[in-house]
């Protein structure tokens, strides 16, 4: 039987999903981490956390759209690889060791991106290794799937680093491609799990939901004119960082 929900669970998620939608993400690795140390089964960390991602990033998605920004053939086909590999791993049964070592590797990788320095602007033409973006969105995808997340922040450094486009078009692909990974990772978890985990999980997951869709909003239209976007970068990947070596080396 699932308890109820910790306040402080809840203002986690709330925060987390503040930062992670400043910065243009979901921040479903997170999610999963906070539910394991709050001790809940780990099978259904990736149903709770694939939710949540799907809740903050749907509305970015939409308004990136609206703001004519994101550049719909790239980020159409990059997604299309990755979505098929994530319902494939979210159909893999994996033991609480290993998935708990994939977590923590996963969000201290994610810490470790965070950091990159992002360019506001498009100043140099793509690196050569742009047009090798396609060939790395289906094992991003299925490693989204395993771990239960939406991959974007696997993908987003790279597309920085490969000078793919300009800053707001990566958020905009980055942002779609979270929240189509996230559908089909979920599709791939439930007919894994089964129903009854899925009604179980949603029963639990209500305020951890209405909290991410609080913390999104607020993150999405408030936090970037408070702090500096770096600040804000800067203060995601050390709670990423601390969370991510928790689970790892103290789960």
């Amino acid at each position: 039987m699932i308890g109820a929900v910790p306040a402080l669970l809840a203002l986690a998620f709330a925060l987390t999903a503040l930062l992670y939608a400043s910065v243009g993400f979901g921040g479903g690795s997170t999610y999963a981490a906070l539910l394991a140390i709050s001790g809940l089964d780990y099978r259904l960390l990736p149903l709770v956390a694939l939710a949540c991602n799907i809740v903050v990033v749907a509305g970015s998605t939409v308004r990136f759209a609206r703001a004519g920004v994101t550049p719909w053939k790239g980020a159409l086909l990059l997604t299309a690889l990755a979505a098929p590999a994530a319902f494939v791993g979210g159909l893999i049964p994996l033991d609480e060791a290993a998935f708990m070592s994939l977590l923590g590797a996963s969000l201290i990788l994610t810490g470790a991106t965070l950091l990159i320095p992002v360019r506001e602007a498009q100043a140099e033409a793509p690196t050569r290794f742009a047009k090798a973006m396609p060939l790395i969105a289906a094992p991003m995808g299925f490693v989204a799937g395993l771990v239960g997340i939406g991959g974007g922040i696997f993908l987003a450094p790279l597309l920085h680093l490969t000078r793919w486009k300009d800053a707001r078009a990566i958020a905009a692909t980055a942002s779609l491609f979270i929240l189509i990974n996230s559908l089909f990772g979920l599709a791939g978890q439930l007919l894994k799990q089964g129903p009854t985990a899925f009604v179980g999980a949603m029963g639990y997951s209500l305020p951890l939901l209405i909290a991410v869709v609080i913390g999104g909003q607020i993150g999405s239209y408030m936090a970037v004119k408070v702090l500096p976007k770096r600040w804000v970068r800067w203060l995601t990947a050390v709670l990423v960082l601390v969370v991510g070596v928790r689970v790892l080396f103290w789960g």
